[in-house]
């Protein structure tokens, strides 16, 4: 669990998924959309959903969005919203924003104006976002089926020094190493011999529920 909280501005596909992973992997999320039915379609899947008008500054306030670690803007198809949310969240004082994007130029005036992330319109990068998100060794995330998932993570300091069986990830975890990136050099089905070193990344096929219970470690 990362112990951060979440809001998510704007519940359409790529707000909702953002929001129900993140709630999967154990944080606190506040879902914000003007539509009841979004907000009735996702409110069993996050810790707080709430129909209100974002572009009002005082509903942001009472809905204590100032207090939350990350917000998640994913009013994109209104761009005049888009930018507002965006600019209002920041000076709210919330840390670290993260904004959809139409389009390029979309992109350029949400940095410009204070977004720290821009994410363009996928359901499979809402997943890969709130993975990120929620794990300082999580660098990379490909979804292979709603079941596994192809990740790149750092190798963990408790690690370093131990080869592949002596760590029995697969059996602790359920993880599979498919491969060892150190330095500018990868190596394929590495041998339960190999041992894991300093900066080494490793490449895995792992379920949701694998990831979370190295998350939880």
């Amino acid at each position: 669990m990362s112990g951060k909280q979440f809001v998510v501005i704007g519940l359409g596909r790529f707000g909702s998924s953002v929001a129900m992973t993140l709630y999967s992997l154990g944080c606190d999320v506040l879902a914000i959309d003007s539509s009841e039915e979004r907000v009735q379609r996702i409110s069993d899947s996050v810790t707080r959903a709430v129909q209100a008008d974002a572009t009002d500054e005082k509903v942001l306030r009472s809905l204590g969005v100032r207090n939350f670690d990350v917000a998640i803007i994913g009013t994109g198809t209104d761009i005049q919203t888009s930018l507002m949310v965006t600019l209002m969240v920041k000076e709210l004082g919330v840390k670290t924003v993260v904004a959809k994007a139409l389009n390029e130029l979309h992109a350029k005036v949400l940095l410009k104006i204070g977004a720290d992330r821009v994410i363009f319109p996928e359901k499979e990068a809402g997943i890969k976002l709130a993975h990120s998100l929620t794990s300082s060794n999580i660098l990379d995330f490909i979804e292979l089926s709603p079941e596994y998932n192809i990740v790149e993570i750092m190798a963990l300091r408790d690690w370093i020094g131990k080869s592949l069986n002596e760590l029995k990830l697969r059996q602790r975890f359920g993880l599979n190493i498919i491969a060892i990136k150190r330095e500018n050099n990868i190596k394929i089905t590495p041998s339960a011999d190999d041992i894991i070193m300093e900066g080494d990344n490793l490449f895995i096929i792992a379920s949701i529920d694998s990831i979370n219970k190295l998350n939880n470690s």
